[in-house]
């Protein structure tokens, strides 16, 4: 039986996809418990009533109990995939057809199909706008600048996003308050380290189903979500090669067991390339020739662009595809092949289901909760980038503990005097 039409306004795959997605968000819900309080007392505060929120995002489960928390607060809510292939349209579908969310996200969905949903979102004229990787940001200030006045702020929590911001401040565009929910504590480092970890690593091998142990596996990039991938692919044997810009990192990988190469000298013995920098073409075309036959490479990065996936077209014969999310490119000139798993585009949301609940509840929770500061905060923030206050930080890490049933000590009054005294020494 077909599932009753809404009379809001969507563009998602099939409306009668919505009863699985339904029985999924719902399994989901059970592991973020963080998210589902701030949920119950967004009900009864309605902090969020009346603003307009536009929320590009990757359309999965986890996503869903945000929309869900913000429609609670009294938001507006209309949601857009920040990702071609990232949508589930289950959950797309439930969205419209349970909640009353209006939803714009198709999985596989062309660029023009994308960018139609961006323009859509902002004819909405929000009050505020939830970015992953801040396309909906820019296009606004290209191309409808005058939507700012209306503005609250807005929040990001991709690191992608995030250098896209500081670059705006930098050429004194960015006009409004903008919140990094990425440099929260209680995002960057459990959604970059352990989330991006365990999905990135579950996106590789359900493509491809090729044993790890064993295989050389380049992580290119050793921030958080570096850190997540190169500890896991090491955990399941791989042997691990970091290739780094910056010597900080350097030696913190290092120093964590992995080995350190230039890129030029790391795609010389890869059997898996993991792309992980938030930059463009950080596999460029000498790489890719570079390589040896049958390399994997794939990205765990906002955008596609971190793979110069033109320069390899140019140079190969037109793809082949050999599993689902998986494209053989064979080159032009001696028969080699690399192989590109999901498009170059997440490949932990292209061919897998993207983080696990549990560790999208803080990092949801840190958008939740950044939304009603921005409100709370209305005409009184400046200009720019902001990072959440640290004890909203310390609020999520504390309901966390109690949600997992974790008690943690407490300064006494004797460590309290001793803390804030100059005078008391050895």
């Amino acid at each position: 039986m077909a599932t009753e039409q809404p009379s809001i306004k969507y563009d998602i795959k099939d409306i009668n996809l919505a009863a699985e997605g339904k029985q999924r968000i719902e399994w989901a819900d059970r592991e973020m418990p963080v998210l589902r309080l701030i949920r119950e007392r967004f009900e009864q505060e309605k902090p969020l009533a009346g603003v307009r929120l536009v929320a590009c995002a990757h359309i999965t489960t986890e996503t869903a109990n945000l929309a869900r928390t913000l429609q609670a607060g009294g938001a507006e809510a209309l949601l857009i995939a920040s990702n071609p292939l990232s949508t589930q349209d289950d959950v797309a579908a439930s969205l419209v057809a349970d909640w009353g969310i209006p939803v714009m996200a198709i999985k596989g969905e062309s660029i023009e199909t994308y960018v139609s949903h961006v323009r859509a979102a902002l004819d909405t004229n929000p009050n505020m706008i939830i970015d992953d990787g801040s396309d909906v940001v820019a296009t606004m200030l290209k191309e409808k600048q005058d939507l700012v006045q209306n503005l609250i702020g807005t929040t990001e929590e991709t690191t992608t996003g995030i250098v896209r911001l500081k670059a705006m401040q930098k050429a004194g565009v960015l006009n409004f308050p903008s919140i990094a929910v990425n440099d929260a504590q209680t995002k960057h480092f459990f959604d970059n380290r352990y989330g991006t970890g365990q999905s990135t690593l579950d996106g590789v091998i359900r493509a491809t189903n090729i044993l790890l142990a064993g295989k050389t596996v380049v992580v290119v990039g050793y921030g958080w979500c570096g850190k997540g991938v190169a500890m896991r692919a090491r955990g399941m044997g791989a042997n691990v090669v970091v290739t780094e810009i910056d010597p900080i990192k350097a030696i913190e990988a290092v120093m964590d067991g992995m080995r350190v190469l230039p890129m030029k000298d790391a795609a010389k013995i890869g059997d898996f390339f993991i792309t992980v920098t938030g930059n463009r073409h950080v596999i460029d075309k000498e790489h890719f020739e570079a390589m040896k036959d049958g390399a994997i490479v794939c990205n765990s990065g906002h955008f596609d662009l971190e793979l110069n996936l033109d320069a390899l077209r140019e140079m190969s014969e037109p793809a082949v595809k050999r599993r689902p999310f998986v494209e053989e490119y064979i080159s032009k000139n001696g028969g080699k092949s690399v192989i590109v798993l999901g498009e170059g585009r997440l490949i932990n949301l292209a061919a897998a289901e993207g983080h696990p609940a549990s560790v999208m509840d803080m990092s949801f929770a840190n958008q939740a909760l950044s939304a009603e500061y921005l409100v709370k905060n209305k005409g009184s923030l400046e200009n720019g980038v902001h990072v959440l206050p640290a004890e909203v930080d310390q609020e999520i890490a504390g309901l966390k503990l109690r949600a997992m049933g974790i008690n943690i000590d407490e300064l006494t009054p004797e460590m309290l005097e001793y803390m804030s005294s100059w005078e008391t020494g050895t």
